[in-house]
């Protein structure tokens, strides 16, 4: 009897004691409780209870948690239906809210996520739904961490990791996406062609131009090359004039053979000419030079005549 009363009194002091000191972990916050209402709040390390006068309430993870999101349907604002999951990284700030605002927070978490998923998707095009993954997750934090924070959550990122649309509706994206590129491709051509087609004609303009302005130096040289051969002629002209005036008749006789000569040239080179037959003999040609220059001289004769005063009469 003595050592069943001992045996009772060793157990009482083991629970005794077991009740009265409490160690928390790294990363936990305890809640303590008495006689059911909280009190306070047990830091990680070693503290002491009054038993069955004090209890620990909840004991709460303050370290950041991964909340995996399953996988549900969201039908787009443009009626396409997309399966979306995700995830999401929270951490408790305050043990005390955690433990008494909320009854189950992993589970009201999850459900509040999910909602917004839903609500965000819906109000955003299937393309936008796709193309614009960061301003999703933006959204959700903003909109879920306002909604956690009277819990004392801090919600630090939210992640979609899939959207996955029907096969149907991929099989028409990719055709979409293909039709695209082919429509991309035929611009870029047709812009090539139009570019090619500019710059040729813009080649030819050049070309045309130079080409004139090439024909207009060449006019304008000819007609340079002409005027100074006039003006070369004029002035052998007025030389073989003044020469025969001044009475030098082997000066006419040089210009009518050389003319004569340069005609005899020009027939030479006639392309209708095969033969050409000269029935003049030289010794004419030389008769009718010899005869002009004889014309020549009786003409200078007269002019020194009427040009020579008459002597006056003797007294």
């Amino acid at each position: 009897m003595g050592q069943l009363l001992a045996l009772v009194i060793v157990f009482v002091v083991v629970v005794g004691v077991a009740k009265l000191v409490r160690i928390v972990p790294q990363g936990f916050e305890w809640t303590v409780e008495t006689f059911g209402k909280y009190t306070r709040t047990l830091s990680p390390g070693l503290h002491f209870l009054v038993p069955i006068y004090q209890a620990v309430g909840r004991k709460i993870n303050m370290m950041e948690q991964v909340l995996d999101v399953p996988s549900q349907d969201v039908i787009t604002k443009d009626n396409a239906v997309v399966r979306v999951d995700g995830v999401v990284f929270y951490q408790v700030l305050d043990a005390s809210k955690a433990a008494y605002e909320v009854s189950n927070l992993e589970q009201a978490s999850l459900a509040l996520v999910m909602t917004n998923i839903r609500t965000v998707l819906g109000s955003m095009d299937l393309d936008e739904s796709l193309s614009q993954r960061d301003a999703i997750n933006a959204k959700l934090l903003k909109v879920v961490d306002e909604a956690t924070h009277p819990w004392g959550v801090k919600v630090n990122r939210i992640e979609i990791k899939d959207i996955a649309p029907p096969r149907d509706l991929i099989d028409a994206m990719a055709r979409q996406m293909k039709a695209e590129r082919e429509k991309r491709a035929n611009i870029l051509d047709a812009e090539g062609f139009r570019q090619a087609a500019i710059l040729k004609a813009e080649g030819e303009k050049q070309s045309v131009i130079l080409a004139a302005e090439g024909e207009k130096e060449a006019a304008f040289r000819t007609a340079e090359a002409r005027e100074r051969s006039a003006e070369a002629e004029a002035k052998a002209t007025t030389m073989v004039s003044d020469a025969i005036s001044g009475g030098n008749v082997n000066a006419l006789n040089y210009f009518v053979a050389n003319n004569y000569v340069d005609a005899l040239k020009e027939m030479a080179k006639s392309p209708n000419q095969k033969m050409l037959l000269l029935p003049i003999e030289a010794t004419g040609i030389l008769g009718s030079l010899a005869g002009i220059a004889e014309l020549a001289k009786e003409s200078l004769g007269q002019q020194q005549k009427s040009i020579t005063p008459s002597p006056s009469p003797s007294r």
